[in-house]
């Protein structure tokens, strides 16, 4: 294609060039002092000289969650049809349609079981009403942490530097939210009040969204989500919960986001062992405590000990804290050692038939694939066997 040109007179443009350069060095020198001293500066955590953000490309980052995020994208209409999500396109709609043809009909039996009305029907025979509430009031516990955790990785997102961790950060956004919006209506679906957070919960996540800078990784994707992710390989088993095997493949790939990023930004010395910081970690983790003692009914009525999950998780997390490098006031194995002389404290008032038990070494996340990736996440080595089901009383 060709352009008529236009002659310009090079001067005017001579002088702008110059007139910017001298602009541009005073505007950044302002905000990068502003910056050094605390006192504002430059907010957008963009490097434009290179078109990257702050720390570079980082692309083993992007590769490991948001490539392998998008890999694992589900959709809800395609798992639970009952539910009222319409996110399938239309090419997935008719490979499902497609799919089906090729069952059998134990196949196709097992696939019309998800279907609303079957959904209700399954549900009412496989649970009490009692089960069915405290399966409500277990999953909602969850169900509040989403909606912090879709908060907090907001925020978090505009806190980590390059462009493979934003691209990660974006797509957890993302599944925080997706999680959120499914997760409410699965609770919904069973038809039971909905309680409001506990306030040690409530406590928890308030701390959790007030942390400063990195250390809303602690609070979210260690505890927070390490916790979510031993609730849904707990229960995914369950009839009717399957779909919760999805939500713990997303909740692994955040619980594993704060080991990658730190290999790529390493923490210093001073923010692992700042004291402040440690005890402000351990200020997170009390809440948990009582929390675990305000579900104990609901978890008992499913067979289910409350300090065995909460021995399971606290093993997990412990060993994600020390892989991660996020250090307590106390060391590792003391506080282990510490949990579980309260939860044998606890328990000896609280149960009928008490016996002085390990309770760090339970191991109450049941399905095969989900403890494989627990144990992946978490560097567990060889897990435990699988605790099992206790009958309800």
């Amino acid at each position: 294609m060709e352009f008529e040109k236009i002659a310009l007179n090079p001067g005017p443009k001579q002088i702008h060039d110059r007139v910017e350069d001298v602009v541009n060095t005073l505007v950044r020198g302002y905000d990068a002092a502003m910056g050094r001293l605390h006192l504002g500066g430059r907010k957008g955590n963009y490097d434009d000289l290179n078109f990257e953000f702050n720390g570079g490309a980082k692309d083993e980052l992007r590769k490991k969650h948001y490539d392998k995020s998008l890999r694992l994208l589900w959709k809800a209409e395609g798992n639970t049809p009952w539910l009222s999500f319409r996110d399938c396109t239309s090419e997935e709609l008719a490979l499902l349609s497609m799919a089906e043809k090729t069952l059998n009909q134990d196949e196709l039996r097992e696939i019309k079981k998800i279907r609303s009305e079957e959904f209700q029907r399954k549900v009412d025979e496989e649970y009490t009403q009692a089960e069915k509430q405290a399966i409500v009031n277990v999953l909602s516990t969850i169900g509040h942490g989403e909606a912090y955790a879709w908060m907090v990785s907001t925020e978090l997102l505009n806190e980590v530097k390059s462009t493979g961790a934003r691209s990660a950060l974006t797509m957890q956004v993302l599944e925080e939210a997706k999680h959120f919006v499914v997760l409410r209506e699965l609770i919904q679906a069973f038809g039971c009040e909905v309680p409001r957070l506990t306030v040690w919960e409530y406590v928890l996540l308030e701390r959790g969204f007030k942390a400063k800078g990195l250390e809303k990784f602690f609070a979210m994707n260690v505890l927070v989500e390490g916790f979510a992710l031993s609730i849904f390989g707990m229960l995914s088993t369950l009839p009717g919960l399957e779909i919760l095997r999805l939500f713990h493949l997303d909740e692994s790939r955040h619980t594993g986001l704060p080991a990658n990023y730190f290999k790529e930004f390493p923490m210093s010395a001073w923010e692992k062992r700042n004291p402040i910081a440690q005890f402000r970690r351990l200020g997170l983790i009390v809440p948990v405590l009582p929390l675990m003692a305000s579900i104990e009914t609901d978890l008992a009525e499913l067979g289910i000990d409350t300090f065995e999950f909460a021995g399971s998780a606290a093993r997990k997390i412990l060993n994600l804290m020390n892989r991660v490098g996020f250090t307590l006031p106390i060391d590792n194995a003391t506080f282990a050692s510490l949990l579980n002389s309260l939860f044998n404290t606890y328990t000896s008032y609280s149960r009928v038939d008490y016996a002085e038990r390990s309770f760090l070494s339970a191991e109450t996340t049941k399905g095969t694939r989900e403890r494989a990736v627990e144990a992946e996440v978490f560097h567990l080595g060889k897990a435990p066997a699988a605790t099992p089901a206790r009958p309800a009383a």
